[in-house]
């Protein structure tokens, strides 16, 4: 039954949806809805403003309300799903390779005996982490941090020839296909990325063809949810491998 307690009050207003809260709070009693942090159950919460002191904007105070008590049993029980969802993001596809990792070379690999012309100009793939399709990524891999990310249409660097020094080099990149994949799932991933990593600027490359501009409309569509405000490139690929147009 409610009674009076401390618990936390998130102002909506001021909160910019850093998710430090969500990090400092042990109970897991916040996390962000839409890019703002909100207060999941009163039930989770314990009123003692562990969280305060993390956020940035002074978006979280301590008030006396009517509210459920807090249950102990209920709020473990509640970090352990909220761990297992976090677990199931991260390895969607139940496979190790999926790990997040940085990739630091050292020197041009050897060209393949069967390539003549790789042998004679050998190059250096321009990829710097692993993995890159937007479904596996972590929204906070160290990667993304303050980073130019690059949105990318999986068929971009197969018809654009020289797609890792012009593009690649020195960004970080998320792949898929608008058409194939849920986008609805891509637009909520790419807010948490916006919202989580404190991405600089975001630069989305796709095909000329129709059913690929649906990348733009993800990007748009999760640039609104995060309410960032960041520059934006859109860059269009011709089906010949030509840059059509930069905007």
């Amino acid at each position: 039954m409610p009674a009076m307690r401390n618990i936390v009050k998130i102002d909506q207003e001021k909160c910019n949806g850093c998710g430090q809260c969500v990090n400092a709070c042990a109970e897991r009693a916040i996390e962000l809805v839409n890019g703002k942090a909100r207060l999941v159950s009163d039930t989770y919460c314990d009123g003692l403003g562990a969280c305060l002191g993390d956020c940035p904007v002074g978006a979280i105070t301590i008030e006396q309300r009517p509210a459920n008590p807090f249950d102990e049993a209920a709020a473990q029980a509640h970090v352990q799903r909220v761990e297992n969802r976090k677990t199931e993001e991260k390895l969607p596809c139940g496979c190790p390779g999926t790990m997040a990792r940085t990739i630091e070379r050292k020197h041009a690999p050897a060209p393949a005996a069967c390539c003549t012309a790789a042998a004679a100009a050998p190059r250096t793939s321009q990829l710097s982490h692993w993995p890159v399709q937007l479904k596996l990524v972590s929204p906070t891999a160290k990667y993304l941090q303050n980073a130019d990310l690059l949105l990318v249409a999986d068929c971009v660097p197969f018809a654009f020839a020289d797609f890792h020094d012009t593009f690649l080099k020195g960004n970080p990149v998320v792949v898929g296909c608008p058409k194939l994949d849920d986008a609805g799932y891509y637009v909520q991933k790419l807010s948490d990325i916006l919202t989580l990593s404190s991405i600089a600027s975001l630069t989305v490359i796709h095909m000329e063809v129709p059913c690929c501009s649906g990348l733009c409309r993800i990007a748009e569509a999760a640039l609104q949810q995060s309410g960032s405000t960041i520059p934006v490139h859109d860059i269009t690929i011709g089906i010949d491998g030509s840059v059509i147009s930069e905007k």
